[in-house]
C-alpha cells in the first residue's frame, strides 16, 4: 500500500470509528507522548464520506442527500426523520442486492432502456418538453439517461429479488375470509376508480431516405471496424442510441435467447468470429450492427450499437389523419372499436384480446383488465379520463412500451367508481391485501434474518436513530 493510500484509508476508518489494521510495527509501539492530536472536523465542513458500511459495500452522505433531493423534486416524504430513514433504505437495497448477485438474479439492457423511456417521458411530460427537462438539470439528454441507468438497473433487480423471495407465498379463498371476518370498517380497502380501456394503436411510416440514412451510417460504422481505424467499442460509446450500453463501449453482458429481442438473438448466437461486425439487424427498438465478445453455454456477450429512425411531423400527421378516420368510421357504425383493434392496430399486445389493455401488477402478479388510472400511460390516461363510457377518442400520440412514438385511439369500455370494497364483488383486491401482507411478513422475516448475518458498521451519530427493522446497531 502506498503511503497516499493509507493516510486515505486511515482518514476513512477513523471517520467511521474503525481501527486501522495496517499501522506498521514502530506505530504499534509509540508511546503516548509520540501520537498527534487531531482536531475534531465540524461535519458542516465534510464534503462527502462514508456514513454506513453494509457487508463490503460503502454508504455514502451524497447517497442520502442525492435520494433527499430526488424525493422532493417527485413530492414524495419519507416517514420519521429523513437523516436515518434514508440510509436505512439505501441499506435495505444494498442487502437485496446483495442476494440478487448470490441468485445470479438478471435484467436485460432492453428491460432496463425501456424503463429509462417511460421514466424520461414522465418527466418531460411534467416540465413540457425535453428542452425544459435538460435545463431543469443542467443536463444534456444523454447525461441524463446515463445517470439513472444503473439506478433504475438496481430498482429492476430488487424488485426481482423481492419476487423470488416471496414467490411461494400464497393465500385460500377462507383465508382472505377469515382475515376480513373481523376487521373494523375502517380496515377495508378503499378502491379507487378502475377502467377498461380498449386501444388501437398506428406507427408511423418511416421514410426510405431515413432507413437508409440509418443503415448508411451503420455500413459506414462497420467499414471503420474492418479497416482498423477504430474499434466497436469507441463507436458504440460515441454514437449508439441504447444509453445503458453504450457507456459501456456497447456491451450488454452475459444475455439468454429469451432475454434478447428475437431477431437480434438469431443473429447475435450465430456469431462465431469476435473480430467480425454483424449485418444490420432489424428489431423492435431500431436497427442494430453486433460484434460477438464471448460466449458461455446457453448464453452469449457482444456489442452493439443501435440506431432510430427518426419519424417525420409529416407521418406523424398522416397517422393521426387516419385514426381520427378510423374513429368517424367506428362512431358511424361502419365497424365496431373490436374489429378495428383486431385487424388494423399495429399493437401485437392487445391485437388478440380485440384491443382490450390490461396491467400487471408485480407485487400481486395478477394481471387484470381493471386498471387505476395512475397505471395508465399519461397519454392514455389523459384522453380516458374526458370519455364517457363507450366514447371514443380523438387520434394522439404516446410512446409505447418499446420506447417508440406511435399514433393512438382509445375506447371507454367500462368504468368502475372508487368504492369500498365488498367480498363479493371485490374478492381479488381483497386477496391481494391479505397476499401483500403475508409477503411483507416473509420479506420482514428475511431482512430481520438477514441483518443479523451481515456486517454493518455506521457513524456514531446515527445509533439514536429509531430504525424499522432491528440489529442494525452491532
Amino acid at each position: 500500500m502506498s503511503l497516499f493510500s493509507a493516510v486515505v484509508a486511515t482518514s476513512l476508518f477513523t471517520a467511521m470509528g474503525v481501527k486501522a489494521n495496517y499501522m506498521s510495527s514502530s506505530d504499534s509501539v509509540a508511546d503516548d507522548s509520540t501520537k498527534t492530536v487531531v482536531a475534531a472536523i465540524p461535519e458542516t465542513s465534510i464534503v462527502d464520506e462514508v456514513i454506513w458500511v453494509v457487508g463490503d459495500e460503502p454508504i455514502l452522505k451524497s447517497d442520502v442527500e442525492a435520494m433527499r433531493l430526488q424525493a422532493e423534486a417527485e413530492g414524495n416524504r419519507f416517514k420519521g426523520n429523513p437523516d436515518c430513514t434514508i440510509p436505512e433504505q439505501i441499506a435495505v437495497q444494498k442487502l437485496f442486492l446483495h442476494q440478487a448477485a448470490i441468485d445470479s438474479i438478471e435484467v436485460t439492457e432492453s428491460e432496463v432502456m425501456q424503463g429509462i423511456d417511460n421514466q424520461i417521458e414522465r418527466w418531460v411530460q411534467m416540465v413540457g418538453s425535453q428542452e425544459k427537462l435538460e435545463e431543469y438539470q443542467n443536463k444534456t439528454m444523454a447525461q441524463i439517461r446515463n445517470d439513472i441507468h444503473d439506478e433504475y438497473k438496481n430498482t429492476l433487480m430488487v424488485q426481482q429479488m423481492r419476487q423470488k423471495l416471496v414467490e411461494d407465498v400464497t393465500v385460500t379463498p377462507s383465508d382472505v375470509r377469515n382475515y376480513f371476518k373481523d376487521v373494523s370498517e375502517d380496515s377495508i380497502p378503499f378502491v379507487p376508480t378502475e377502467v377498461e380501456v380498449e386501444i388501437i394503436t398506428l406507427q408511423p411510416r418511416i421514410s426510405m431516405e431515413e432507413t437508409n440514412r440509418v443503415k448508411d451510417k451503420l455500413r459506414e460504422y462497420t467499414d471503420r471496424v474492418n479497416k482498423g481505424e477504430t474499434t466497436f467499442a469507441t463507436l458504440a460509446r460515441f454514437y449508439s442510441e441504447d444509453p445503458g450500453s453504450a457507456r459501456k463501449g456497447g456491451e450488454l453482458g452475459y444475455m439468454g435467447r429469451g432475454m434478447l429481442d428475437p431477431a437480434f438473438a438469431n443473429v447475435a448466437f450465430n456469431l462465431t468470429d469476435p473480430k467480425k461486425v454483424s449485418k444490420i439487424v432489424e428489431s423492435e427498438f431500431g436497427f442494430h450492427i453486433i460484434q460477438l465478445i464471448d460466449k458461455r453455454g446457453d448464453r452469449v456477450n457482444c456489442r452493439h450499437i443501435l440506431l432510430k429512425p427518426q419519424v417525420s411531423a409529416e407521418a406523424i400527421e398522416q397517422v393521426k389523419e387516419r385514426l381520427d378516420s378510423i374513429g368517424d368510421d367506428i362512431r358511424g357504425g361502419k365497424f365496431s372499436f373490436e374489429e378495428g383493434a383486431t385487424f388494423i392496430s399495429d399493437d401485437k399486445e392487445t391485437r388478440n384480446n380485440h384491443g382490450l389493455m390490461s396491467y400487471f401488477d408485480r407485487e400481486t402478479d395478477v394481471l387484470s383488465s381493471r386498471i387505476q388510472m395512475k397505471n395508465l400511460a399519461p397519454e392514455v390516461a389523459r384522453a380516458v379520463d374526458t370519455l364517457k363510457v363507450g366514447e371514443v377518442s380523438k387520434a394522439f400520440t404516446m410512446i409505447n412500451d418499446k420506447g417508440k412514438l406511435v399514433g393512438a385511439i382509445v375506447k371507454l369500455r367500462n368504468r368502475i367508481e372508487s368504492h369500498k370494497a365488498t367480498i363479493t364483488e371485490d374478492f381479488q383486491v381483497l386477496k391481494n391485501v391479505v397476499l401483500a401482507k403475508r409477503r411483507e411478513d416473509v420479506l420482514r422475516e428475511w431482512l430481520s434474518d438477514k441483518i443479523k448475518h451481515t456486517y454493518v458498521r455506521m457513524n456514531d451519530r446515527y445509533k439514536d436513530c429509531e430504525f424499522e427493522y432491528q440489529g442494525w446497531i452491532k
